[in-house]
């Protein structure tokens, strides 16, 4: 797989519904193919599979495969070869023992937020760099992080993680498990079982960990005040929100900002 040196490269491939590998073909390389939007049929010797948007496919190199589209399809594409120590050991994360393919899904928001991502890493490919090799392996290493923290081994997930977005996406509002579970074609208890079993979580408690992060990230990144900030995360009176967040972190919302305002500033934490 590695001649010693790093090569990496990467772009967004688009083709249109007629377009097929013409046989089966292998790389040298690591390839790992996110699917950005579309439908398509992956295959090599052992098996076929459907891909569709939010789907990733991480291929060893040596296996033959190929690809047809089903629809128009966009491809985001990774080729990885000599890769240093830090961004193998995240690309072995995704590859596992390299002997076969890995599928992988990604939800709707997950993967409009690789997109951008993505994209903002094709601008570093195109820029001139003091250093390269570094900016290339750092940015590397990150996507393929990002992909693996974000990423679900179970493809039947697809339908799940459109109940999961939705709750992500309505924070400020109070959701029904019975609309979630026909918004993923379930039963009730199938959709409980299946998404607890996917998210280590109850619908109920994703929520509220959706709440506290983008509680935390509009503190951190905002000015915006205490009760919008409440709103927008599904309180509206500012003491539910503040007893719901000193619950759980042990301080109080505007004392928790204060605190990451000093340690970003260099100060000494707040005690």
């Amino acid at each position: 797989m590695e001649d010693g040196t790093f090569h990496i490269r990467s772009f967004i491939g688009k083709f249109d519904e007629t377009w097929q590998d013409i046989g089966f073909h292998q790389n040298t390389t690591l390839e790992i193919e996110i699917v950005l939007e579309g439908r398509g049929l992956f295959e090599w010797p052992e098996r076929k599979q459907h891909i569709e948007t939010g789907h990733v496919v991480v291929i060893p190199p040596g296996i033959p495969h190929r690809f047809a589209a089903i629809t128009k399809v966009r491809y985001g594409v990774f080729h990885l070869q000599g890769m240093p120590p830090s961004l193998r050991e995240a690309a072995d994360k995704l590859a596992g023992n390299y002997t076969q393919p890995k599928l992988y899904a990604l939800s709707r928001i997950d993967r409009d937020r690789f997109e951008k991502l993505f994209r903002e890493w094709l601008r570093v490919l195109a820029a001139s760099l003091k250093d390269r090799q570094r900016n290339y392996a750092v940015w590397a290493e990150m996507l393929l992080l990002y992909l693996y923290e974000h990423s679900q081994t179970d493809l039947q997930a697809m339908t799940i993680t459109k109940a999961a977005d939705y709750l992500r996406e309505n924070l400020g509002q109070t959701v029904q498990m019975a609309d979630l579970a026909e918004l993923s074609g379930l039963t009730v208890a199938g959709f409980r079982r299946t998404f607890e079993k996917i998210y280590k979580l109850s619908p109920k408690q994703y929520q509220q960990q959706c709440r506290m992060q983008e509680a935390k990230w509009l503190l951190s990144a905002t000015d915006k005040d205490m009760n919008e900030i409440a709103g927008q995360v599904g309180f509206y009176r500012l003491h539910s929100f503040s007893q719901w967040f000193k619950s759980a972190e042990g301080v109080s919302p505007t004392f928790w900002r204060k605190r990451q305002k000093m340690n970003h500033g260099g100060g000494e934490p707040l005690t």
